[in-house]
Order: C-alpha cells, then structure tokens, then sequence
C-alpha cells in the first residue's frame, strides 16, 4: 500500500526559553507580593489595578510552563491549528491558550501475536515478528492517522499476512527462497512493504525479524514425517553415492594390481556383496566360502 499525500508535515514551533521565563515569573511575583503590600498601607486604587493585572500575568506565565524530556516532542496548537513541534529538551515556555501534546521519538519495539496465514503453497502456518519502529514526523503520527500506536500494530499484522502468501515455508520449488531458509530475505521484504504502509504515520521501521514460525498443529505431525522421509531419503542418497565410488576404486585397484581375476559373474557378486556391506543399516555377517561360487 504506498503512502497516501498527506498535507500535514512537521515544523518548529515557535517557543520561548523556560528559564528565562521562570526568572520573569519570579520578578512579577515580587512585584505583586509588593503591590499587595503597598495597597495594604495605603489603600492606594492604582496599586489595586496593578495587583490585578500582576495576577493575570502570573497566571498566564504559569500556565505556559512545559518540559520535554531526551528524545520527546510537543505538538503546539491553537484552537486546532496546528502551529509547529518543539523539540528542544528541558524547560519550556509557550503562551497558555497554545496545547501542548507530548510525542515520545524513542525507539519502540513491537512484538507481535502469532498468526495462522496461509504460505504460498496454502499450507497453514504460525507466524510471528518483532519490530522495532519510531516516529520521526511528529505531525503526521498526531493529525494524519487517528491513534499511531494502533495504526503502526494493525500494518504490522497486514504485512506480515503478506509476506507469508509470497514464500513457502520450506521445500520449495526451483530454489525459490523459503520462510524458513531465507530469513534475512524474509525480514527485508517485511521491512519494505510494513515502511511503505506506515509513511503515512510519519513512521520509520528500523528493524524487523520473525520471531516464531512453525506449520499448525493440526498438520504439523505430517509435515514432521515429511521432514524426516526426506532427512532420510538424503541421507541414502549419499551413502549410496559413497558405496559406488568405493566399489569403483576396489575394483579397478584389483584389477590393476592383478590380485584377482574377475569374470562378468564374480564381478556382479563382488559388487553386490560390497553394496550391501556399504549400505546396510546392521553390521554385516562374514561368511567363509570354502568351494566355489559355481558349485
């Protein structure tokens, strides 16, 4: 799914220093504490109207004061509009009818539940994947998309559903790569198609890698079979391969060093014979031929 044009793209916010504000909040406060002083000796009207606008300005300047942490946003607002994103860590002063909506940009890491997808051969298998994500575009993770955490979690679903339809677990036809035995293709391929659905979100997928993979239990027990028919049936293959080059070199070493002379018929035996010895699972039984092999 490529990302959709979004209109909303991150901008600083225009935002004060809060310590420099905090030092003006302390001033307005001794100004007040002596204005009220002031309007108590002398019952003085001017100091009573500088008293009140002192006390609307403290509770302005108050209500400005915000802090980011290492690695936290704030998304700056009025009345809905968005006006920019404070990055700056520390104390921080904005005017107070300005929201203030606080944005983590560490790194997360998801691990997802299992799921039972079908793979490109439509057997039933269980799937699973750990992600690790962050935000790096604060106003489209806010305004673009309705709760990030929830879009990011259902896409990583989607595109793991995905990319388990375009592999086969194992076994696969003319060397294609398999979930099983190509991971780091796997987890690149999730990587790509799970960014490329939440750009969107202003979200960047630094990692990914399955986590769990196995067939269904309800075929399960067959496929282990299958596995071990074929661990097997290799296995086999190679002692066999083995057994012939073997016989080949006694033969030819007997019949270069002239130890024996061999017709067709003793030739035939003698290979037999070495054949089952080689390839037997049981240790082989010598017997003592004391006649001929004609008689």
């Amino acid at each position: 799914m490529p990302a959709a044009l979004s209109n909303t793209q991150e901008r600083p916010a225009t935002t004060s220093n809060g310590g420099f504000m905090l030092l003006l909040t302390f001033v307005a406060l001794g100004l007040l504490i002596w204005t009220i002083v002031d309007l108590v000796r002398f019952e003085d009207g001017g100091s009573a109207l500088l008293m009140i606008l002192l006390v609307v300005a403290l509770s302005l300047m108050v209500g400005g004061f915000y802090s980011l942490q290492p690695n936290e946003a704030a998304a700056i607002t009025l009345f809905g509009n968005y006006k920019g994103t404070d990055r700056t860590p520390g104390l921080r002063w904005v005017l107070a009818w300005y929201r203030r909506t606080k944005i983590s940009l560490r790194v997360r890491n998801v691990t997802g539940e299992k799921l039972k997808v079908n793979d490109k051969r439509g057997n039933p298998i269980e799937i699973a994947a750990v992600v690790v994500w962050r935000v790096t575009d604060t106003a489209r993770a806010l305004f673009d998309v309705d709760v990030y955490q929830t879009f990011v979690d259902i896409q990583i679903e989607t595109a793991v559903r995905e990319i388990a339809s375009h592999f086969s677990y194992d076994h696969a036809e003319h060397e294609e790569p398999t979930l099983r035995g190509d991971a780091e293709q796997v987890s690149t391929l999730l990587r790509e198609k799970l960014q490329e659905r939440v750009a969107v979100a202003g979200v960047v997928v630094d990692e990914t890698k399955l986590s769990h993979l196995a067939y269904a239990p309800e075929i399960a027990g067959a496929m282990l079979r299958r596995q071990q028919a074929e661990a097997v049936l290799a296995a086999r293959q190679k002692i066999v391969q083995g057994a012939v080059q073997m016989v080949e070199s006694a033969l030819q070493q007997l019949s270069e060093r002239g130890i024996v002379k061999l017709d067709d018929e003793r030739r035939a035996t003698m290979v037999s014979n070495l054949l089952v010895v080689l390839c037997g699972d049981r240790d082989a039984q010598p017997v003592v031929n004391a006649g001929s092999l004609y008689q």
